[in-house]
């Protein structure tokens, strides 16, 4: 396995400095956020070249957006965005783009799996030959309501997808605060799962009684500060899932300066990420 770091959590900072500082503290890759990161339709290109000269790779580029948006005229210009990422991706040699599928609650579960599992399989297309592939990331969002990001969610998408181009980047900490086993959800959807999040959640269950379970009674941390056991979960994804590809650091972890504070402390984040995720990957 590899370790790279999704650049969001530096995403105050130009491309190049964020690659530049990846290499020094010693990422083997790094994920792309395409809203903070990436410029002008292009723009891929020359930052994937700029992270090679230093030996550094683009595990994938990560496009936030809602695919399913109610409104017609942003659900196209999200689309649209996505597809030309896609293509560039492709062309440069980037293997995976990740997205968020989201939700029309305009319509019903239906329509929505059948939408975005349409959009998906069409951009999938982009390559044939597996070296490119559309992972989504199993976030719910804002309101806990974005489609396929639970097994369920996942029987219901991938039972109406054709391409096996299109699969999850496996976020444990999403499914911690929601009661779901990473390791029995990580075991069904094995051959979906192209990318790892390195995140945790700590879960602070005296604070039900007063918030309930839809309150703040979670926290997302790095990899080492929450509930998940690295060394069993990815001892686990090696051995039983055979899994061998990027496990990339999604830094949300407010003890660390998360979201826009002090950059030396955000950094600091990482890094103790990266080191935990090291000793981990020992066993």
């Amino acid at each position: 396995m590899k370790i790279g770091f999704y650049t969001s959590t530096l995403g105050d900072r130009p491309i190049n400095e964020v690659i530049e500082w990846a290499k020094q503290a010693g990422f083997d890759g790094i994920e792309i956020d395409v809203n903070r990161h990436l410029g002008a339709p292009g723009s891929l290109s020359a930052v994937a070249e700029r992270a090679r000269q230093l030996n550094l790779e683009v595990s994938s580029v990560t496009l936030f957006g809602n695919l399913l948006h109610p409104d017609v005229v942003e659900r196209k210009k999200i689309r649209e965005h996505a597809q030309i990422i896609a293509q560039e991706g492709a062309d440069v040699g980037v293997p995976a783009l990740v997205l968020f599928p989201g939700r029309n609650e305009t319509v019903n579960d239906e329509e929505n799996y059948a939408d975005i599992a349409d959009f998906l399989d069409e951009l999938a297309t982009v390559r044939s030959d597996g070296r490119f592939r559309i992972a989504l990331e199993n976030w719910p969002g804002m309101h806990k309501n974005f489609i396929a990001t639970t097994p369920e969610g996942w029987h219901k998408l991938f039972g109406r997808i054709k391409s096996p181009h299109v699969g999850i980047e496996f976020d444990p900490s999403h499914l911690l605060w929601q009661g779901i086993d990473p390791f029995a959800a990580a075991t069904e959807f094995r051959d979906r799962i192209f990318l790892l999040h390195g995140k945790d959640t700590k879960l602070f269950p005296d604070r039900v009684q007063s918030l309930g379970y839809c309150g703040s009674w979670w926290e997302y941390r790095l990899p080492g500060r929450g509930e998940l056991n690295w060394q069993e979960f990815l001892h686990f994804a090696r051995t039983k899932l055979d899994f061998h590809g990027y496990v990339s650091i999604e830094h949300e972890d407010r003890d660390y300066a998360w979201p826009n504070g002090d950059l030396k402390t955000r950094k600091e984040g990482l890094e103790y990420g990266l080191a935990a995720l090291r000793r981990a990957m020992l066993v």
